[in-house]
């Protein structure tokens, strides 16, 4: 299997290589250079999310290095459950945040680190795997890749427009962990880590990778809870499951689109966006027109030019639209919070402001007679949310045992202006 890069101004290379590298060299994202098919019967023996992850990515890993380890990549990356919990008629909750850092980037994580872990050579210096983040992303890299001989992890994400609590996640590793927090939006730190992987000098100096959603070794993994609970679905009601999927860098979406294209039993796929409505907008008018993000209570989704969405583009290359079955609906502040009281007084659940976009496009879907069966994507605990989950609900929300350990520890983040020429320093000061 080789891949090609979306500006298509670059060889095709192997997957090695696209893992390792993270950015194509002419800036562009790695995409497959065919789609594989597969069908529901190939999993029948799959007895849990591992099993499922190793068979829906091994057609993707031909010829790599790591296929014969793929199974032992997967076993470590999925370690804890993906669990689909009935919430009403019709309606499920895909939780996704069972995680060591309590929120889906946990999955991808794991299975980035795992693979580079892999690849790397033991005789190059170390890999400085670079990653902007709107909350969750920049915790669970660091978290993956911590201490983990080999590696070190840069982290940048917006000063003052991420959770409390996510930003002492993000501060609370220390060791091979570097955490800047950044004068600007997720924005501003995205377009300084794709600057820094396109800085030719830069890398000749050093050993650079991204861990972002750009990166192929985050995109393709998230497919393995997708597939895995289309399958259980299937199994149980039989059909195909339709899924509400929050997004803000479109990289979970789109895992969620290719599992649909690969041949996965998945109908329906809708993306739920706070007031940064550059994809609704979209798909209403077929043009694309990136906005400076704006600040939400669902803040990781605070993106106003979506990397992911060159993936988009090209998945779909020879339509003249996305197809009907993919569609984005955007979800203001206010709908955010009334869907947080709302889902805890009918269901006693609470939900985190990224689900409760779900949550709220998927009632909008329900008002307009849509009858069949749904799953929203749960991406987060509320707890990482406490500050605008507790009020809303009026009652505590305990956070699982892995974040309040994380929260226990001393955390610190080093400030840092929206510059890039102060990241380069950085990064040639740390040797890569």
């Amino acid at each position: 299997m080789n891949y090609l890069s979306t500006r298509g101004a670059t060889a095709s290379v192997d997957i090695d290589v696209a893992l390792a590298s993270g950015l194509a060299p002419d800036g562009g994202l790695y995409v497959p250079a065919r789609l594989p098919r597969l069908d529901p019967g190939d999993f029948a023996d799959c007895a849990n999310l591992a099993a499922v992850a190793a068979r829906v990515l091994r057609p993707f890993f031909a010829g790599s290095r790591l296929l014969a380890d793929l199974d032992a990549i997967c076993a470590e990356a999925y370690a804890f459950p993906a669990p689909l919990r009935p919430l009403a008629a019709g309606t499920q909750v895909l939780e996704l945040f069972h995680g060591p850092t309590a929120a889906f980037k946990d999955y991808a994580a794991r299975f980035l680190a795992a693979s580079l872990a892999r690849l790397r050579d033991t005789e190059t210096p170390p890999t400085t795997v670079l990653v902007a983040t709107s909350g969750d992303t920049g915790a669970a890299v660091a978290a993956a890749f911590h201490r983990r001989p080999g590696f070190r992890v840069v982290v940048l994400y917006p000063d003052g427009r991420v959770a409390p609590r996510q930003a002492h996640q993000l501060g609370s590793f220390g060791d091979n962990v570097h955490t800047l927090r950044v004068a600007g939006t997720f924005d501003d730190c995205q377009v300084l880590v794709k600057r820094a992987l396109g800085d030719a000098s830069l890398r000749q100096a050093s050993v650079l990778t991204s861990a972002n959603s750009i990166s192929l070794g985050r995109w393709l993994p998230q497919m393995a809870y997708y597939a895995a609970s289309a399958l259980e679905h299937a199994r149980r009601h039989g059909g195909t499951l339709n899924y509400v999927v929050p997004t803000g860098n479109l990289g979970n979406a789109l895992a969620c689109v290719l599992a649909r294209l690969v041949g996965l039993p998945i109908g329906d796929i809708v993306l739920a966006t706070n007031a940064n409505r550059v994809l609704p907008d979209y798909f209403a008018s077929g043009r694309y027109r990136p906005q400076p993000s704006i600040a939400t209570l669902a803040n990781a989704m605070d993106v106003g030019n979506p990397s992911n969405f060159e993936r988009l583009r090209w998945l779909f290359a020879d339509q003249p639209a996305p197809p009907a079955w993919l569609r984005a609906d955007a979800v203001e502040d206010a709908d955010i919070a009334a869907t947080i009281g709302r889902t805890w007084r009918e269901h006693a659940l609470a939900a985190c402001p990224h689900t409760a976009t779900a949550l709220c496009v998927l009632a909008r879907l329900r008002a307009a007679g849509d009858t069949r069966e749904w799953a929203v994507v749960a991406t987060a605990h509320p707890a990482k949310f406490d500050s605008i989950v507790e009020p809303l609900v009026g009652a505590p929300v305990p956070a699982p045992a892995p974040l309040a350990a994380m929260l226990a520890r001393p955390a610190q983040a080093e400030p840092m202006a929206n510059d890039y020429d102060a990241l380069r320093a950085l990064l040639l000061a740390l040797g890569g």
